[in-house]
């Protein structure tokens, strides 16, 4: 439980560092889809920041194998999902954006477990 707070406040510094870096040190240096880009990555990072701290405080009250694999996929998912973006706008190497989706993937498994462990246990 302790882990995935730590892993939230980590990754919530994290995005509000890189938003403000893709805001005011990539602007200029990159193109305006790219910008685009980088802004989803750290939207994507900061909304599965918040799932990590929820996912963190449910394993107070609930020590369960679903709610801790939540938890790793959220954070599987912000490095592959937001990682791969990170990446790809930077480069613009399309390999890059092939792994976005698997990040993708991880959210909605994490979704699905979190949400089956609280109608299970709330």
């Amino acid at each position: 439980m302790k882990l995935f707070l730590v892993l939230g406040a980590i990754n919530g510094f994290l995005a509000v560092a890189l938003g403000a870096f893709g805001a005011h040190g990539l602007e200029g240096k990159i193109s305006k889809n790219a910008i685009a880009t980088w802004e989803k990555a750290v939207n994507y990072q900061m909304f599965h920041t918040m799932a990590l701290f929820v996912t963190g405080i449910f394993m107070m009250k609930v020590h369960s194998v679903g709610v801790t694999w939540a938890g790793w996929l959220f954070f599987i998912g912000i490095l592959l999902f937001s990682g791969s973006l990170y990446i790809y706008s930077t480069t613009g190497i399309k390999t890059f954006a092939m792994i976005t989706p698997i990040g993708g993937v991880a959210f909605l498994i994490g979704w699905i477990l979190l949400g089956t462990c609280i109608a299970k246990y709330v």
